[in-house]
């Protein structure tokens, strides 16, 4: 028996056979052809790529019942990759210049793309290097005649254990027989994690040589609470296991009678849980698991595809279906936050060596004031089928808000002028999630009708560590006590103008977390829609008082670790949080 630790992927606990997930890398051979071969050599690219694009209708007409809106957003961009004359257009140039093989030129270019993005310093732009995979993988295998692995045909239960699951076979996976997933490679943010949460399926994920470490057959332990694996237990921990894979399920099996009921305190403080999205599609999600609204609606995902800008007929009709479904309740959307770690073929960008700390988010949109015009016209628009708020992103100054508020006030100007309907009541906020921000809240908050706090990228800032860098990631720590001052003071400064304040960076649904922001004051939870029943449990079960006792406890202390500790200690003893 032994563990190894990764990544907590998707929650949950399972015991099971193991089912190793082969790379399958075809050996890539390499030979000249002859100029005249030329055209025959471009002709067998195109029919791979075109059997390439059927391959993946067929998985999205097979699995439409399955798949949810981060899978079928997946399976369109893989589609839109392959029919981007762009993605193809180095190749084919390579194949003259070069006189060899289709095979070997996509290989090696594969090879340079791939390895200038796993460089990055974006964990966003390393994870898409396994799309890049995926779609020439499926091309190579159709140049080369191989078959590829078919998770679809899994005809028992199995945990599956590989290096790194490609998108489309995750999505394509018969997921009613996948107990589990564990792999080498891939992160919180990586497809197979989106799709293992989607699935409500265990996955630990970055343990790096689990694949050669487990045979076909082998028991194993898959718990994606605690971010470990454990292979060939011995009894007493396969016991130990079953009963906290017990509690887990019986953990669940309560959560779902909370859907109806408000998140609110035993004293009485009513607070709200929103929910995260990309897409108009998950919006059923939220519904489903109680949220109160949408609490960030990041509208930057209409942009990031090969394609044309979306106009701005596509923009209200993408806003106004999700104001729609969730209407009276509000919906916020964040104007577009594209750059950083956020790349688009649509944008000709400059090149950054720090794009991060560069020209991104409110920063672009300023500059790309068309762009800006169209989403901001598309938005008040759609504002007549629902409860729309606008916010802002990474705001980091006065001078900055009023550029955006003029702006913003010059296109409803316009919109009135041509006999445009939309409200004229659309609360406008802004983000907080740059330090500089935060200081001067104070200030922003006479400006705006509401905050929302960042804590992604407030957390990177503040402590100064790209989370994506493994050599540093340690130190990116929410509890950081430099983190939760600047925190309750967005808070204090935001009421003090009587604004409501919200966050909806990832520590908003992180359940140990919840009663020290509780605490502080926080007047909106917005996360991703299965992280809503477990935090609105913990709000249930507390007294507003008893959270701002524990908040002034956490503040007082000096250091990370400590208060890391004692929120552990807290949901461990008080809130009977299944914890690692």
């Amino acid at each position: 028996m032994f563990e190894i630790e990764g990544i907590a992927a998707s929650p949950g606990i399972c015991i099971g056979t193991v089912y190793v997930h082969g790379s399958h890398q075809p050996k890539i051979p390499k030979y000249a052809i002859e100029r005249a071969d030329l055209s025959d050599e471009l002709e067998r690219l195109t029919a791979a790529v075109e059997r390439a694009v059927e391959d993946i209708e067929e998985i999205k007409r097979v699995s439409t019942a399955d798949l949810g809106g981060d899978e079928h957003r997946m399976l369109d961009t893989h589609l839109l990759m392959l029919r981007d004359p762009s993605l193809f257009e180095d190749a084919r140039g390579r194949i003259s210049d070069q006189l060899s093989n289709i095979e070997w030129i996509l290989s090696e270019m594969t090879q340079e793309l791939t390895a200038k993005l796993s460089d990055s310093p974006d964990p966003y732009l390393r994870e898409r290097t396994a799309d890049i995979h995926d779609v020439i993988r499926r091309v190579l295998g159709h140049l080369l005649k191989t078959d590829r692995p078919n998770l679809a045909n899994l005809d028992r239960e199995v945990i599956v254990v590989t290096h790194d699951l490609l998108p489309s076979d995750a999505v394509a996976m018969n997921k009613r027989m996948v107990a589990g997933i564990a792999t080498d490679a891939g992160g919180k943010t990586s497809h197979t994690a989106i799709i293992a949460r989607s699935f409500e399926i265990p996955a630990v994920l970055g343990l790096s040589d689990v694949a050669n470490r487990v045979e076909e057959g082998d028991q194993i332990i898959v718990d994606g609470n605690a971010g470990v694996v454990v292979v060939d237990p011995d009894e007493e921990t396969v016991q130990r296991y079953r009963r906290l894979e017990q509690a887990w399920q019986e953990h669940g099996l309560q959560l779902l009678g909370l859907n109806e009921l408000p998140a609110e305190t035993t004293d009485g403080k009513l607070i709200y849980l929103n929910g995260n999205i990309e897409i108009p599609e998950e919006v059923d999600g939220l519904t489903s698991h109680g949220a109160d609204g949408v609490g960030l609606y990041r509208s930057e995902f209409l942009f990031l595809q090969p394609s044309e800008l979306p106009t701005e007929e596509e923009q209200v009709a993408a806003y106004a279906s999700v104001l729609e479904a969730i209407a009276p309740n509000p919906v916020t959307i964040r104007t577009l936050d594209v750059g950083g770690d956020k790349v688009s073929d649509t944008f000709t960008t400059h090149e950054e060596k720090n794009p991060i700390l560069g020209w991104r988010a409110i920063r672009f949109c300023l500059e790309e004031r068309a762009v800006f015009r169209t989403q901001l016209r598309a938005l008040y628009r759609a504002s007549t089928h629902g409860n729309l708020r606008i916010m802002f992103p990474m705001i980091s100054g006065v001078h900055e808000l009023n550029r955006v508020l003029e702006f913003t006030a010059e296109v409803r100007e316009e919109l009135r002028r041509e006999g445009v309907d939309y409200r004229q009541d659309v609360p406008l906020g802004i983000m907080i999630e740059v330090p500089s921000a935060a200081l001067i809240s104070d200030v922003l908050a006479r400006k705006v009708a509401f905050f929302s706090i960042g804590t992604n990228d407030l957390i990177q800032y503040t402590v100064a560590v790209d989370r994506g860098n493994e050599k540093t990631a340690y130190l990116y720590d929410p509890f950081h006590p430099a983190v939760l001052r600047l925190i309750r003071t967005v808070i204090d400064n935001g009421h003090g103008e009587g604004l409501s304040v919200a966050m909806c960076g990832e520590m908003a649904g992180d359940p140990i977390a919840t009663l020290l922001l509780l605490g502080l004051g926080l007047d909106e939870f917005s996360m991703s829609a299965a992280g809503i029943p477990e935090v609105k449990r913990i709000i249930r079960s507390t007294s507003f008082l008893e959270a701002e006792e524990l908040a002034g406890q956490i503040m007082d202390m000096r250091n990370a670790a400590d208060i890391n500790d004692a929120l552990r200690e807290v949901a461990r003893d008080r809130l009977d949080l299944v914890m690692p």
